[in-house]
């Protein structure tokens, strides 16, 4: 697809919350325009526009994945921008935002981002942005960050386990507010309690028993999710207009989600977004989590609550859904011991997290056509106005960047760690059988990734620093 104008053509094509037979016209790296009957003159292509036929094959929107972590400068052992490029390539995200706290130093301070920018310059397959740190002591760093491109800001409740990304009090949150809220930046929370941690962990028998799951789950009960959603509500009511847009970040708790939902009806400006791991086993099955299964450690934990969490989504109660991609050496994650106590907590999933959410979603009730469209919801659209570049990005449509994805929604497979592009190969999905494959990725109109191809990956990295809608 090197073409200055082409066409797609497909039986399904996913735009204006609809699927359907379309032909999506790209010229350079914008769509010109979607014609969504696929009637008329484009019946037979329109002369300018070589025409890619794709058939049955879905064309949906490229996704925006809004919680990344890619761990460079400083830790790109772990896993940093030409790794995590070509794993979002080939999954069908075109674009990620990445999370302050695993680059070294960490992004609380404009030196900081301007490090984390020049790291992804000409490594990073798809298009990157960043979210800013708040920690302690940082308000007078937050307006030079946003003035300097960062697309939001993230902080933590909890201990983050990161060193120079310290966890905020509850007036550290009332400091930092109303200086994002003048500014009109969101801010992106870890919600979980510190107190209600530190007084869960002696109960738990986590540390006389690190191979149980059951213990690690017991050390972060749902309590600590609620206490810390609660905590934001009230300060968010006491500081009334002054308060930014909240958006709270993987959300693994029912009893979270219904505070987030009464929030919201009480029409406080709160978002939310859970993560592919905590939705596996919808309508079929949880995940079986056994002794000293440390690949799964997370925070917040997977408590098995997949059914009511799906539910949180199609109510509305939750926006969407992001991958929390945290990878780190295998060597953290404890395989040897199976120790939950000290192992690192994340879960490797940026390539996989469209056909893990697609595989549950064709369990559901629903026909196919709205499991798509409710899917480029979930995973392109709202990430994409939560990064403040919604009129660009996550959807297909006339004006907008040409990154779209050709995916195959019937082919099964199943997952091979050592085929994924992450840097490391370690992954709770490694052995699952999943439908859903993604066949081509491009960005900008231009084809990064195509699965058919001996070299899948045609291009340099040409991915580019994405700021918020001016």
């Amino acid at each position: 697809m090197a073409h200055e104008a082409y066409s797609i053509r497909s039986s399904r094509v996913v735009a204006e919350g609809r699927v359907g037979p379309g032909v999506v016209f790209v010229r350079g790296a914008k769509i010109e325009r979607v014609d969504l009957g696929g009637d008329g003159e484009t019946r037979h292509g329109v002369s300018g526009y070589p025409e890619i036929d794709v058939g049955d094959l879905v064309v949906m929107p490229g996704l925006v994945d809004t919680h990344v972590h890619v761990n460079e400068p400083g830790r790109t052992d772990w896993g940093g921008f030409v790794t995590a490029g070509r794993a979002a390539a080939a999954g069908g995200v075109t674009a990620i935002v990445v999370m302050p706290l695993n680059c070294t130093p960490a992004a609380t301070n404009v030196a900081a981002l301007m490090g984390e920018a020049e790291a992804a310059a000409g490594k990073c397959l798809v298009d990157y942005g960043f979210w800013g740190g708040v920690v302690p002591g940082n308000v007078d760093e937050l307006e030079p960050m946003w003035r300097a491109g960062a697309l939001g800001f993230k902080a933590f409740m909890v201990e983050s386990g990161v060193e120079d990304f310290g966890a905020v009090s509850h007036t550290d949150l009332e400091q930092a507010m109303p200086v994002l809220g003048r500014l009109g930046a969101v801010l992106l929370v870890h919600a979980e309690d510190q107190e209600t941690i530190d007084r869960a962990r002696p109960a738990s028998r986590l540390d006389s028993q690190p191979r149980s799951y059951d213990a690690y789950l017991a050390s972060r009960p749902a309590e600590a999710e609620v206490r810390a959603v609660e905590a934001l509500v009230r300060i968010a009511r006491r500081l009334g207009p002054l308060a930014p847009s909240i958006h709270i970040v993987h959300v693994a708790s029912m009893a979270a989600a219904e505070v987030i939902g009464a929030a919201k009806a009480e029409g406080l400006r709160i978002t939310a977004e859970t993560c592919p791991h905590y939705l596996v086993g919808s309508w079929k099955r949880g995940w079986q989590i056994g002794e000293g299964q440390t690949q799964f450690k997370c925070a917040p934990p997977i408590r098995g609550q997949s059914v009511e969490l799906w539910e949180c989504l199609q109510d509305g109660v939750l926006d969407l859904i992001a991958s929390d991609h945290s990878p780190c050496p295998p060597s953290m994650k404890m395989m040897q011991t199976g120790d939950f106590a000290r192992a690192w907590g994340g879960i490797s999933s940026l390539q996989l997290s469209l056909p893990v959410i697609w595989n549950e979603m064709r369990g559901t009730q629903y026909p196919e056509s709205d499991d798509l469209s409710l899917t480029c919801q979930w995973i392109a659209e709202a990430p994409a106005a939560l990064a403040g570049v919604g009129d660009r990005k996550g959807r297909i449509a006339a004006g907008f960047d040409a990154d779209l994805v050709i995916f195959d929604p019937n082919a099964e497979w199943t997952v091979d760690a050592r085929a994924l592009q992450h840097r490391h190969k370690l992954t709770p999905y490694d052995g699952m059988t999943l439908r859903g494959v993604v066949k081509r990725t491009i960005l900008r109109g231009r084809t990064i990734y195509d699965a058919a191809a001996s070299n899948p990956f045609p291009l340099e990295p040409i991915g580019r620093w994405i700021k918020r809608d001016t």
